[in-house]
C-alpha cells in the first residue's frame, strides 16, 4: 500500500471519456489523488465534456471536475497539443477509459481532446494509466486492450468483470487502486494482478 505523500507534488494528468456511469467513482478517484498531494490537470473527451445522460448533466461534472482539481478543464484538442512539449504532466491517467477510446489509443488516432493529450504527453516517453470502463472489454475491445497491454508506457488499473451474469463482456477497473496503480507506473512497474 502507498504512503500519504508517495504522490505529493506529481503532476497527473487526469482525463475522463464517456463511461458515464463510472464518473462519481471517477471523481471520488480524483479527490483521493489530490488528498495524497498530486496536481491534477483536467482533461474530457468530446462526449464526456457535452452529453447530458441518465447520470448527470456534462456541466455539472465538468465544474466538479474543476473544483477538484482547482483549474479548468481542458475541452479542446488545441488546448490539449502542449501538454507534451511543456511537459505538464509526470504520469497521464484515463479513468474511465471507454472501448471507444481504447481503439483511439491502440490505432493512435487523435481526434478529442482526450486522445490528443495522451498522444502528446507520449512524445516524452512519460507514463499512462488506463482504467478499462465498458460493457464490451470481453468482446470486440478485446482486441484493443491486448494492444494496449502491449505498449510501451501504457499500465492498467486492475480490472474485472462487474455483472458477469448480466454482461459478460464487461469489465470496470478498480479505481480504489488507482493511487498505487500511478505511483508505481513512476517507477515503470505494473500493478499486479491485472485482471482481478
Amino acid at each position: 500500500m502507498l504512503t500519504e505523500n508517495k504522490l505529493n507534488g506529481i503532476r497527473i494528468g487526469y482525463a475522463l471519456s464517456g463511461s458515464f456511469c463510472t464518473f462519481e467513482k471517477s471523481l471520488a478517484a480524483a479527490e483521493v489523488l489530490r488528498s495524497m498531494g498530486a496536481e491534477l490537470l483536467p482533461v474530457m473527451s468530446f462526449n464526456a465534456a457535452s452529453l447530458d445522460t441518465r447520470f448527470g448533466k456534462a456541466e455539472d461534472f465538468i465544474r466538479r471536475l474543476e473544483a477538484i482539481a482547482d483549474r479548468p478543464v481542458i475541452k479542446t484538442i488545441a488546448d490539449a497539443e502542449p501538454i507534451g512539449p511543456r511537459k505538464l504532466c509526470d504520469i497521464m491517467v484515463v479513468a474511465p477509459c471507454t472501448a471507444n477510446t481504447a481503439a483511439k489509443l491502440a490505432l493512435g488516432i487523435t481526434d478529442t481532446p482526450l486522445t490528443m493529450a495522451v498522444k502528446s504527453h507520449l512524445r516524452s516517453g512519460r507514463p499512462v494509466v488506463v482504467a478499462i470502463s465498458t460493457n464490451d472489454a470481453l468482446g470486440a475491445c478485446a482486441k484493443n486492450i491486448g494492444i494496449l497491454h502491449n505498449y510501451r508506457h501504457y499500465y492498467f488499473a486492475p480490472y474485472s468483470q462487474d455483472d458477469h451474469a448480466g454482461k459478460p463482456a464487461s469489465m470496470v477497473a478498480d479505481l480504489s487502486l488507482l493511487p498505487d496503480t500511478v505511483a508505481l507506473a513512476l517507477e515503470g512497474v505494473q500493478i499486479q494482478p491485472v485482471i482481478r
